[in-house]
């Protein structure tokens, strides 16, 4: 992903995984929209329900990120809400793109001080668009790219950072959120 230098917004999708997902979205996107420089950027995504199942299923959560900080309250806010988790949370944020990456709960909870700092700086600069993951696989930060190895190799079950995004549907939907004060 490039810089914009157009002022457009970027959508961000964040995933939990497992049988709690939706709950651990509601928790996430709860603990995002109190930070007021993402008052009115992130919108909760719905999929159709599951057959025999009633109503729609929590997809993710969805955050238009644009000029103006954003990205860095974004990167701090998961980051501190991974760390109140237990257990193995798991997260997966998809630029536009279709570049991703993960973030475990159980990882960034062992981080040192300046491991956080560092983690949380290359979450926002990633979210910037100021550089890739390559630099930062499972370096002790906590952040997993997916994609391609240090050889070049594509990695077992990851996206093909060149390939074109996911038309089935990546994205969109950043509906306002309702923020209170930080």
């Amino acid at each position: 992903m490039t810089r914009r230098t157009d002022g457009g917004v970027m959508d961000v999708r964040l995933d939990a995984e497992g049988p709690e997902a939706a709950d651990l979205l509601r928790s996430l996107h709860g603990w995002l929209r109190d930070d007021q420089s993402l008052r009115g950027r992130l919108g909760l995504r719905e999929r159709p329900p599951d057959p025999g199942a009633l109503g729609p299923v929590l997809d993710a959560v969805v955050v238009a990120l644009g000029p103006g900080g954003a990205a860095t309250a974004l990167a701090t806010g998961v980051i501190a809400w991974l760390r109140g988790r237990r257990g193995e949370v798991r997260m997966k944020v998809t630029l536009e793109d279709g570049r991703s990456l993960e973030l475990t709960a159980r990882r960034v909870a062992g981080l040192d001080a300046t491991a956080l700092r560092q983690q949380t700086a290359d979450l926002a600069a990633l979210l910037n668009g100021e550089g890739g993951t390559e630099a930062n696989r499972d370096g002790g930060t906590g952040l997993e790219s997916s994609g391609r190895d240090s050889n070049g190799a594509l990695e077992p079950g990851g996206r093909d950072r060149n390939a074109a995004p996911d038309p089935g549907g990546r994205g969109g939907g950043a509906g306002p959120g309702r923020g209170g004060p930080a």
